[in-house]
């Protein structure tokens, strides 16, 4: 049952007067979530499929599980999609589109794309008054099928990746130059080994090889913000991958350009929230992606999880919203894919309005002065205030559901668009 806005308003007032008590400004907390720009990504809606080859299979390292009805497959359900997706959430939003998502009619090859056959996309992101981030795609493809693209022996190979990575950074400036918004570019590569190299040194020379010749070629970098994001292991690469942790945080650091974390690329023992503070002590900017590891899988669809949260109450903590960047990276084949979108966005949502809420200065001052009892009792009290009645009163002053209303809208949406394709 959809609540009122009168009950929601009545509602709101007692968490405001709740967390007042505390010291907390709800009004301030909802105006800096107002701030937050979370990168929706495109691929939620076609299973990582993309415009490039309708006849292609996804490899890479990458799987999608499920075949649930409605799947986008083309570029004008796609974006209707995700016009659907934003109009259920609150706040603002960009959106994140990978090189294999190219919108032109005739076939073009990934190391010569050109700005102008992404220019359908920009054109839609104008309309909407949102902004766009943009992906190299090193996966599924012919030339990547041997496990290997910037790393590859093959030097003719290499050069491709060099070139679509060239193309791909000269695509995103050229975003970010028309949308009047940094364009975040990121780079994730495949390449690995599925059982114990001989050699892991000449693969991570030959990274930084093809790294530093695309990064050579200028791009005005008021448009385009380059990020190197690692990853533990994939299917295909679960003993060796060239693009480490370690690998990338050294290139970062010594290149100057930025580094992509994402939740579900770690050995499920370690946590970004962890990371973050380490790595903004030294470095300007980072982007996050947004994903829920289970098992095997970096890619769930995300959840308001403890870490979720303890991600966002880092970046709130160390006053770091505007050197964060915020990108979802998910995709399940199995439920309604508008639902996934809007269940992992709202999550994050959540969780930087539940952080926004904490009295951290109060927490700080506690620990400052040796009060570590008093700082666990309070951290352990918040866990009880009613975030939920401020979140759903931030939903209704935006003009999307409240709770679980939108709900509706997305069955409503399955029905008439989704089950007719």
């Amino acid at each position: 049952m959809k609540p009122s806005s009168e009950t929601i308003r009545r509602n709101y007032e007692v968490a405001k007067e709740a967390y007042a008590g505390l010291g907390v400004d709800t009004e301030k907390a909802m105006a800096i979530l107002d701030e937050l720009q979370v990168s929706l990504h495109c691929w939620q809606g076609d299973d990582v499929g993309g415009f490039e080859n309708p006849e292609g299979s996804l490899s890479g390292g990458i799987q999608a599980t499920g075949n649930y009805p409605g799947k986008a497959s083309t570029p004008a359900e796609l974006r209707a999609d995700i016009e659907k997706v934003m109009s259920l959430l609150p706040g603002k939003q960009r959106l994140n589109i990978h090189a294999l998502y190219i919108d032109y009619p005739e076939k073009i090859e990934r190391n010569v794309m050109k700005p102008a056959h992404f220019q359908s996309w920009i054109d839609w992101a104008k309309k909407n008054g949102i902004a766009l981030d943009f992906n190299s795609s090193f996966f599924s493809h012919p030339l990547s099928e041997d496990g290997y693209t910037l790393a590859s022996a093959d030097e003719k190979t290499r050069q491709f990746w060099i070139d679509h990575l060239i193309a791909s950074r000269q695509i995103a400036a050229e975003i970010g130059k028309q949308l009047g918004s940094p364009c975040c570019h990121n780079i994730w590569i495949p390449d690995g080994e599925k059982d114990q190299p001989a050699d892991r040194w000449s693969p991570r020379a030959r990274l930084m090889d093809s790294l530093d010749k695309a990064m050579a070629v200028d791009v005005d970098r008021n448009h385009c913000k380059d990020f190197v994001e690692s990853k533990l292991f994939g299917i295909g690469a679960e003993s060796y991958t060239v693009g480490s942790q370690e690998f990338y945080l050294a290139y970062a650091m010594s290149r100057g350009v930025g580094l992509t974390m994402d939740m579900g690329h770690y050995h499920p023992t370690e946590v970004v929230s962890e990371k973050i503070s380490a790595v903004l002590t030294f470095m300007d900017e980072v982007l996050l992606h947004v994903s829920r590891g289970v098992r095997w899988d970096s890619d769930h669809v995300v959840t308001l999880s403890d870490e979720l949260l303890a991600l966002c109450q880092e970046v709130v903590r160390g006053d770091a919203m505007k050197r964060v960047h915020f990108g979802l990276d998910f995709f399940d084949a199995s439920i309604n894919r508008i639902a996934a979108w809007v269940i992992g966005t709202r999550a994050m949502q959540k969780a930087m309005l539940i952080a926004l809420l904490e009295p951290s200065d109060c927490l700080k001052k506690m620990e400052s002065t040796g009060d570590k009892a008093g700082r666990l009792a309070l951290m352990e009290d918040l866990k009880d205030m009613p975030w939920g009645l401020v979140w759903d009163f931030y939903c209704d002053q935006n003009g999307v559901p409240a709770g679980n209303a939108w709900m509706d809208d997305v069955r409503a949406y399955e029905k008439s668009v989704l089950n007719n394709r």
